[in-house]
């Protein structure tokens, strides 16, 4: 058909047919020089992703391509990164014009939610010249692995926290030391300034010259981060799981408490007692640590506080700081592991850390305007209080909590730490 519509455009329109002919021929010749131009050099251009060594989960990581361009022209670049399957990015695309023999770098970001190893596959750059009748592609950085690990960017962030003075900044309240515990350190000279009361009457006869004992607070006290790892942690809040924001909030605690003179450890349980970190204060304790944050992963099993407290009172012999994270949703689900929280806390100083249902309290705030959403606001505000109960029948017993959202999880966790160092209680 088309040859004959072709053959009757040629019969009723000559000049109209060789018209177009000659636009098509000029188009065909245009296009291979194009593709002449694109395809004359073996490398036209260079690129290269910069990925960091390992992700910091729930943050935003950096990513870079650098690209150089080798033609004497100047051209359109449109990348296509093949970033891993978790993030779920299918229409990944960075367009730019390049000069002639340039090179530019491009920053992009990256926010993983999960723990494990994510892969790249290829980066894909299709070059077009000005005419932009014809592409070309070049790929380069093939099969690319960067490790997720827990998240160590807000390490920096809460340790200059924990050193200065500035506490009030991210909401990380300043207070004033209440009582103190001293050690002594050394008998030293008198200066201007050292408390009188401190005078060594026996050193000064001896040296026949005022000296001063000088002390320090006491330090080393071993302080356990215990991550519940059962299916009650396993609830999602903005695309991270309870799990992770307490695996991501006990690496900065484990910070803090060393930067703080403090010993730092950890363990998991749920069925049974794992990734025990022994408390301690060594320079290599924080890779200890990371690494065992590294590969925790929730069983989905109801946790064994038995278990917990009979492996807490077999192993540790030190009084220590617990901060236990986990999650209650109702007084009956406390109830069941009250003895065993009653028992821990009769010889450790026990900090239960659990969640607000952040989505509960947007049912109770909006306004209801049918009968399902008043039932709804009702049963979300007997959760709601049900929360706060769980609070005060902990404190009836002398066992700490923290009520807190999985966002404000890490600042008010260093509160608590702080306000106990302040009153002398670690």
């Amino acid at each position: 058909m088309a040859v004959i519509f072709c053959f009757i455009i040629s019969f009723l329109f000559p000049r109209l047919f060789f018209a177009s002919k000659l636009i098509f021929l000029i188009f065909c010749t245009v296009t291979l020089l194009d593709i002449l131009i694109l395809y004359m050099t073996k490398t036209g251009i260079y690129a290269k992703r910069r990925t960091p060594e390992k992700f910091s989960n729930g943050d935003e990581n950096e990513m870079y391509i650098q690209v150089e361009n080798y033609y004497t022209f100047p051209i359109y670049i449109d990348i296509i990164d093949e970033i891993p399957e978790q993030f779920q990015v299918r229409d990944f695309s960075i367009e730019k014009k390049m000069k002639a023999s340039s090179s530019l770098e491009l920053k992009y970001m990256l926010r993983p939610t999960e723990r494990g190893e994510y892969t790249f596959g290829k980066l894909n750059i299709f070059v077009k010249s000005v005419l932009g009748l014809a592409s070309r592609r070049f790929y380069f950085d093939n099969q690319a692995m960067v490790p997720t690990y827990p998240a160590f960017m807000q390490l920096k962030k809460y340790e200059l926290l924990a050193i200065s003075n500035h506490l009030t900044m991210y909401g990380i309240k300043k207070i004033r030391r209440i009582g103190h515990t001293m050690e002594f350190e050394q008998i030293k000279e008198y200066v201007q300034g050292d408390d009188l009361r401190t005078i060594n009457w026996k050193a000064t006869a001896k040296q026949n010259q005022l000296m001063v004992n000088q002390y320090q607070d006491e330090k080393s006290q071993p302080v356990y981060s215990v991550i519940d790892k059962g299916r009650v942690m396993k609830m999602p809040f903005n695309e991270l799981s309870l799990l992770d924001y307490a695996i991501n909030a006990t690496l900065v605690m484990s910070n803090v408490i060393l930067k703080k003179q403090d010993k730092a450890g950890m363990f998991t349980f749920s069925k049974k007692v794992e990734n025990i970190v022994v408390a301690e204060k060594r320079s290599s304790q924080m890779s200890m640590i990371l690494e065992s944050l590294y590969n925790i992963s929730t069983d989905f099993y109801e946790s064994d506080y038995g278990r917990l407290y009979a492996d807490i009172k077999r192993n540790l012999k030190h009084r220590s700081l617990i901060l236990l994270y986990t999650n209650f949703e109702t007084m009956d689900a406390l109830n069941r592991q009250l003895p065993y929280l009653k028992g821990i806390a009769k010889n450790h100083l026990l900090v239960v850390i659990f969640f607000k249902n952040t989505e509960l309290n947007d049912l109770i705030e909006n306004e209801a305007t049918t009968i399902q959403e008043a039932y709804d606001k009702v049963i979300a505000e007997k959760f709601s209080f049900e929360k706060r109960l769980i609070v005060n029948e902990l404190k009836k017993y002398g066992i700490y909590s923290i009520l807190t959202t999985p966002e404000n999880l890490t600042i008010d966790a260093i509160n608590k730490y702080l306000e106990m160092k302040a009153r002398g209680m670690v």
